[in-house]
């Protein structure tokens, strides 16, 4: 099997996504990056952010090299409100006044035991993975429904649905974000906006590298028994926000070797 890396380095150019537009959060490096590379190289327009400003120039410059349309816009969704609107105001303006995808990507992820977990790191956990997707959707939907067409992803994570003896807060969050969707979905479906979730298992990530062993243990058990790639959370991204998911609603598309729904042993 190809590495993550060397499937986006061959990535095929198609016009699936063309004249379309897309904020892509949390996508300088891992999951968030392999979705932009994807939807560029299906002729939408991506917006990369994150908070690390040579990173997110780095994936524009990879995304241009390819013959791809990308623009960096640094980003810290754990910050404030005023900052979260600027953000989505800005990203607006520089996709030409309209924004058609929307995925909400950017997460903290500390999995540790609940007494372990720093009011900080809470407080990190609940603006990152919950506060900043509600706000960015608020921002950007309603135009969305106005015009009659969108597309929102939220990613999700397999230990939202499944009790692990660890990692309560970001668990929650996960759960949260997939009662959201259906929420959203609900609220803005009629108008034209599809919502929808795609939820990875044990994903190898350089933010996740130092466990690799452990990620390695955990997809074990699993059909695919080895950790998803970032291209792969990309791929069922790009499906659902293409002309070929059109009744997907309020779904949650499950990426993740098996891990949520099947064992093994």
């Amino acid at each position: 099997m190809q590495s993550n890396e060397e499937v986006l380095q061959s990535l095929p150019s198609d016009s699936r996504l063309a004249g379309r537009t897309a904020i892509v959060t949390g996508s300088t490096s891992g999951i968030g990056e392999a979705i932009a590379r994807v939807l560029a190289a299906s002729g939408a327009e991506v917006v990369v952010s994150g908070r690390d400003v040579s990173r997110a120039d780095a994936v524009v410059a990879a995304i241009s090299a390819s013959g791809g349309t990308a623009h960096a816009i640094p980003a810290d969704l754990s910050g404030s409100y005023v900052q979260l609107r600027d953000f989505a105001a800005e990203a607006t303006a520089v996709l030409g006044g309209h924004v058609d995808i929307l995925v909400n990507n950017a997460g903290v992820y500390p999995v540790v035991p609940t007494s372990m977990l720093t009011d900080e790191d809470l407080d990190t956990v609940l603006a990152t993975n919950i506060r900043a997707p509600h706000v960015l959707v608020a921002e950007i939907a309603p135009a969305m429904a106005e015009r009659g067409v969108g597309a929102i992803v939220n990613i999700g994570s397999w230990m939202g649905r499944v009790g692990i003896p660890a990692g309560a807060a970001y668990t929650a969050s996960k759960a949260a974000l997939e009662q959201m969707t259906r929420t959203w979905a609900a609220e803005f479906g009629p108008s034209g906006v599809n919502v929808n979730t795609v939820s990875p298992g044990a994903t190898a990530t350089p933010g996740n590298a130092a466990a690799a062993d452990a990620l390695a243990e955990m997809a074990k058990g699993t059909i695919a028994g080895i950790p998803v790639r970032p291209v792969d959370i990309a791929f069922g991204v790009r499906f659902l926000v293409s002309d070929e998911a059109p009744y997907a609603h309020g779904t949650i598309l499950d990426i993740d070797g098996g891990i949520a729904n099947a064992r093994l042993g």
